[in-house]
């Protein structure tokens, strides 16, 4: 099942300094030798973001469908959207033997609105599959994208949202061209932006370091800790 959720603004991470970059073929600012999946790493936000590694992005053949998503990793019955729903609900909703899910209530921190039911709601990947695409994942196997696709062992990669705002970001957008519509969402954000690229050994392209920047620089100091996934 899905790890604990993140509600506070001091955001855990996984730092993956120098050595994710070896799976984006970019180059990176940050020192350090390289690192292995399940290596964990804690650095400020704003050196988080500076660490980003810079590269061009490579849209050419995406599709969602390269991305197997919402299957059962743990194969407890449940899949990954249900997981999700389940963990982040405020209120607890009643969930079948068949693991659907029915009730409850959920916060979406991307608008700041409550729901009732999971009708209104969407899994949103943070890092969106497309952007993913072409900030590396592209090169991945199969296998990867998947577990990518399904992480629920960093809370940040997934969250669950107003349905309308996971339409509006839609599968390519990045920080440069898109923000939560709620502005006190924002040093959430860019924290966890950082922490799944840097998690997944992602690159940004320079526009998305810029805005990444600009978001970080508003935001009250914090740590970001994160444990590579590859």
């Amino acid at each position: 099942m899905r790890g604990p959720g993140s509600g506070s603004l001091t955001v855990t991470v996984t730092v993956m300094v120098a050595a994710l970059l070896g799976s984006t073929g970019a180059t990176s600012a940050a020192p350090g030798a390289p690192a292995a999946p399940g290596d964990s790493r804690t650095v400020s936000l704003s050196r988080a973001v500076a660490s980003l590694p810079v590269a061009g992005e490579k849209p050419r053949g995406f599709a969602r469908e390269k991305f197997a998503h919402w299957s059962d990793p743990d194969q407890d019955g449940c899949s990954t959207r249900a997981e999700v729903l389940i963990e982040e609900a405020t209120t607890p909703p009643a969930v079948d033997g068949r693991c659907t899910v029915t009730g409850g209530k959920w916060h979406s921190y991307y608008d700041k609105k409550d729901h009732t039911g999971a009708h209104a709601l969407a899994v949103d990947h943070l890092v969106p599959l497309g952007e993913a695409w072409e900030s590396g994942a592209g090169s991945w196997k199969p296998e990867e994208r998947e577990a990518y696709a399904n992480d629920v062992d960093d809370p940040r990669t997934l969250a669950a949202v107003t349905a309308a705002e996971h339409r509006a970001k839609g599968d390519t957008s990045d920080p440069a061209r898109w923000e939560p519509s709620d502005d006190g969402a924002d040093c959430r954000y860019v924290a966890e932006w950082a922490a799944v690229k840097h998690r997944w050994g992602l690159s940004a392209d320079k526009k998305e370091r810029a805005a990444l920047k600009n978001m970080a620089a508003e935001c009250p100091p914090e740590n970001v800790t994160v444990t590579k996934a590859r």
